[in-house]
C-alpha cells in the first residue's frame, strides 16, 4: 500500500489518510472561496423571495445533466417551483446557450437564468439576454476564452482571483457546491438542514466520474461518497435502469457507471432528446421511469451499432495508410457522412487503442463541419488546439483529455498537418508527449488473491488521477485460450496456481493474434494487467483485466 500511495504522490501518514479515508467535512471546501459565489447566492435567494422565473440551462452529457438533477432537486425540496429546465437538442441547437432559445426564455417572462456546465465561452448569447432584462449566472469548469461573458456572477474555479483550492470540479461539482452554499444560509425557513445536499452525492458523484476529472482532492471525496449514495439511492428512474442492465444497486462501482450508465445517460442526446435522460434520473412516478429506463436502453443499443461500423470504417483508413509513421503522433481523419455526436466514442476507441491524441470530424447541417479529439494524456488537447495557426480552427473547447472543434471546409484539408505539426512542436518544447506506460509492481500468479485485492479496493474508486494500479507478469505459463461473447470476439487467457486452480484474464474486444506472438497452452508470456472483481451473475470472481501483453 505504501508503494501504491507513493506512486500516486502520497509520501506522509497525513496525506495517506485523507486519501484512503475521505472525510466529507473535512476534505470539501467552503464554497464561498469560489469567486463570485456571495454574487450567485444572493441572487437567486431574490429570485426565489420574489418568485421570479428561473431557466436552468444545461449541458446535454452525463455531467450537464446530473448536474441539472441537483438543481431541480433542491428547489423542488424548498418548494420553489417557478423553474423551468432547458437542455439543447445537441444535433439541432449544439453546445452552449443559442440564441433562438434566448429569444424564447426572453418572451416567457424569465428574470434569471443559470447555466450549468456550459456558458463560460457564450458572450455573444449573454449579451443578449442582459438586453432582454435576464441576469444570468454561469456555472461551469472548462477553459476560459480570451473574452468572458458579461454575467452577474461566473462559478469557475478556472478564472483568475479565485482562490477556490480545488481547480478541477466538473460542471455538476460546481453546481453542488452553489446548493452547498444556498442551504448554508441558515435564516431561511426551509425544511432543509445543513448536510441535506449530501442526498445529492449520487448526481455529483456520478457526473464526476463519467467527466474524466481527476479523483484527487474534493473530487476524490465527492466519487467516494458519490457511489456510497448511489449504492442507496431512492430515485425510480436510477433503479429501473439499474435492474434493466442487471447491475447490483448495493454493488455498484466506478467501473458500472463508466461502461453502462454513462453511455445511457449519453445516448439520449446522441440518439435522440436529452430531456429523457434527465427526466429518467429527475421523475418519481415509476411507469414513466421504467419507460424512459427501456428506451434509453434501446437507443444506447443502436448507438453501439452506429459506432462499430463507423470504427471498423476508420481502422480500414489506419490500416490502408502507405506510411504508417504519423499514426504514432496523431490520427487525424473525417467524413461528410459520419454523425458529429458519436465521434467521441470511436475517438476514444482509436485513442485507447493506439495511445495517441484522436481528432475526429464529420458534417452538422449542410455546412458544418464539427469534431471530437481524445488524449490519453501524453499531451494536453486544449494546449495543442490553442497552438494551431489563427484560422485553422473555427472554434474548440473541452478539457485537457476531451475536446470539441469545428472547422471551415476551406481549411479542412489543412488540419491534419497541422496538427501533427504542432505535436511536433510541442514535444521538442516541452518534453509533453510520453508514451509510456507505468507499471506498479511485479507479481506473481499466485499473488492474484482476495487478500491483495482487498488492499487495492482501498485506493477506488479509479479513473482520471487515480489509475487501477497495473502489475507485470513475467514469463508465466498459459493454462487455456479462449474467446468468447456472442460473437466470438473477446478474449480469456487462463493460468495455473499453486494450488491448482485458475485465474482468467479478460479482454474486452481483443484478439489473440493482436499481440505479434502466439497465445497457446504451455506458451510463456509477460502479462501487464490489472486486478478486478467481477459480479457477472452477482457472483464474486477475482480475475485480471489484460492491458498488454509483451
Amino acid at each position: 500500500m505504501r508503494r501504491l500511495l507513493f506512486y500516486r504522490g502520497i509520501e506522509n501518514n497525513d496525506d495517506a489518510e485523507k486519501f484512503l479515508n475521505p472525510d466529507y467535512d473535512s476534505g470539501t471546501h467552503d464554497p464561498f472561496l469560489m469567486k463570485d459565489m456571495d454574487k450567485a447566492v444572493e441572487r437567486i435567494l431574490k429570485a426565489i423571495e420574489q418568485n421570479e422565473k428561473i431557466i436552468i440551462y444545461s449541458d446535454y452529457d452525463a455531467d450537464g445533466i446530473p448536474g441539472a438533477v441537483v438543481l431541480h432537486d433542491f428547489f423542488k425540496k424548498i418548494g420553489f417551483n417557478n423553474f423551468e429546465n432547458y437542455i439543447p437538442h445537441r444535433h439541432e441547437e449544439g453546445f452552449g446557450l443559442n440564441m433562438e432559445a434566448v429569444e424564447e426564455f426572453g418572451k416567457s417572462g424569465a428574470k434569471l437564468l443559470i447555466t450549468i456546465d456550459c456558458g463560460i465561452a457564450d458572450v455573444k448569447e449573454v449579451e443578449r439576454l442582459n438586453e432582454l432584462g435576464i441576469d444570468v449566472i454561469i456555472t461551469d469548469h472548462h477553459e476560459l476564452g480570451e473574452k468572458i461573458p458579461p454575467a452577474y456572477a461566473i462559478l469557475n474555479s478556472k478564472q483568475t482571483e479565485c482562490f477556490y483550492p480545488e481547480k478541477m470540479l466538473c460542471g455538476a461539482g460546481v453546481v453542488f457546491k452553489l446548493v452547498q452554499a444556498l442551504i448554508s444560509k441558515k435564516n431561511i425557513d426551509w425544511q432543509l438542514k445543513e448536510g441535506a445536499e449530501k442526498w445529492f452525492l449520487d448526481m455529483v458523484g456520478l457526473a464526476t466520474l463519467s467527466d474524466m476529472v481527476p479523483l484527487t482532492g474534493e473530487n476524490r471525496v465527492f466519487a467516494y461518497y458519490g457511489l456510497k449514495v448511489l449504492r442507496k439511492s431512492p430515485r425510480v428512474g436510477l433503479m429501473k435502469l439499474l435492474r434493466k442492465i442487471k447491475v447490483e444497486q448495493k454493488n455498484i462501482t466506478e467501473d458500472d457507471i463508466g461502461f453502462t450508465i454513462t453511455p445511457r445517460i449519453n445516448a439520449a442526446s446522441r440518439m435522440d432528446a436529452p430531456m429523457d435522460a434527465f427526466r429518467l434520473l429527475a421523475t418519481s412516478d415509476e411507469t414513466l421511469a421504467d419507460e424512459l429506463s427501456s428506451h434509453l436502453n434501446k437507443i444506447n443499443d443502436e448507438r453501439k451499432g452506429l459506432v462499430a461500423s463507423m470504427v471498423k470504417e476508420m481502422k480500414h483508413i489506419i490500416s490502408s495508410r502507405a506510411d504508417g509513421a504519423e499514426k504514432k503522433e496523431a490520427i487525424v481523419m473525417g467524413n461528410p457522412k459520419w454523425k458529429p455526436s458519436l465521434l467521441g466514442l470511436a475517438a476514444n476507441t482509436l485513442m485507447q487503442e493506439n495511445f495517441c491524441p484522436v481528432f475526429i470530424w464529420g458534417r452538422e447541417g449542410e455546412n458544418i463541419l464539427k469534431g471530437s479529439c481524445r488524449s490519453p494524456g501524453n499531451v494536453s488537447l486544449i494546449n495543442l488546439m490553442k497552438s494551431l495557426p489563427k484560422g485553422i480552427l473555427r472554434d474548440y473547447g473541452g478539457h485537457s483529455m476531451s475536446g470539441g472543434f469545428s472547422v471551415s471546409h476551406e481549411k479542412i484539408h489543412l488540419l491534419e498537418e497541422e496538427i501533427i505539426s504542432a505535436l511536433k512542436k510541442i514535444k521538442i518544447e516541452s518534453g509533453e508527449f510520453s508514451q509510456e506506460i507505468f507499471i506498479d509492481k511485479k507479481l506473481f500468479v499466485d499473488d492474484v488473491n482476495w487478500e491483495t485485492y482487498n488492499i487495492l479496493e482501498k485506493l477506488a474508486p479509479f479513473g482520471a488521477g487515480n489509475p487501477k494500479p497495473l502489475f507485470l507478469f513475467e514469463k508465466i505459463e498459459i493454462a487455456s485460450v479462449k474467446n468468447f461473447g456472442k460473437e466470438k470476439n473477446h478474449l480469456e487467457i487462463s493460468f495455473r496456481k499453486e494450488d491448482g486452480k485458475n485465474i482468467s484474464a479478460i479482454g474486452f474486444f481483443m484478439k489473440g493474434d493482436e499481440w505479434g506472438i502466439e497465445l497457446k497452452e504451455g506458451e510463456k508470456i509477460n502479462l501487464v494487467a490489472t486486478m478486478e472483481k467481477s459480479m457477472f451473475r452477482n457472483f464474486p470472481e477475482l480475475r485480471l483485466r489484460i492491458v498488454d501483453i509483451l
